[in-house]
């Protein structure tokens, strides 16, 4: 589960362009922290974090010139897991797993450059195996 945390303060700066550079944060509306990065001639690029309105983190993963890019995670609103997995230039690439609500693992397997591969293992929320799917991939 993630603890609540608040986040460093940011100076948002723009550049000759009025495009988002250096350090950045996002706020929700009610004036709350929503997001925390760094931006690059517009992209989002390195680490990020984002929440939710209730503090806990909602995703963190890395940015390369504005896509996803390696690990990320996702989170519930209560904190407990969503999902996780890698991206490769904004693409889901490696092993990914999903979860219930309950926090039980709902389904897992391994993707390529945004395809569906091999094995795919779907459970109940008791973690019972449901099915096994495969996946073959781009021809």
């Amino acid at each position: 589960m993630t603890e609540a945390v608040t986040p460093p303060a940011a100076p948002n700066e723009v550049d000759a362009q009025g495009r988002p550079t250096g350090s950045w944060e996002e706020r929700f509306t009610n004036g709350r922290v929503s997001a925390v990065g760094r931006y690059d001639a517009g992209a989002r690029v390195g680490a990020w974090t984002f929440w939710f309105q209730n503090g806990r983190v909602r995703a963190r993963g890395s940015y390369v010139r504005g896509e996803h890019d390696g690990p990320w995670e996702w989170f519930r609103v209560d904190g407990k897991p969503l999902q996780s997995g890698s991206f490769v230039g904004g693409l889901q690439d490696g092993f990914w797993t999903r979860h219930h609500s309950t926090g039980a693992i709902l389904d897992q397997g391994t993707w390529d450059a945004g395809t569906k591969v091999g094995e795919w293992r779907k459970f109940d929320p008791a973690g019972n195996l449901v099915r096994t799917t495969q996946h073959r991939g781009r021809a």
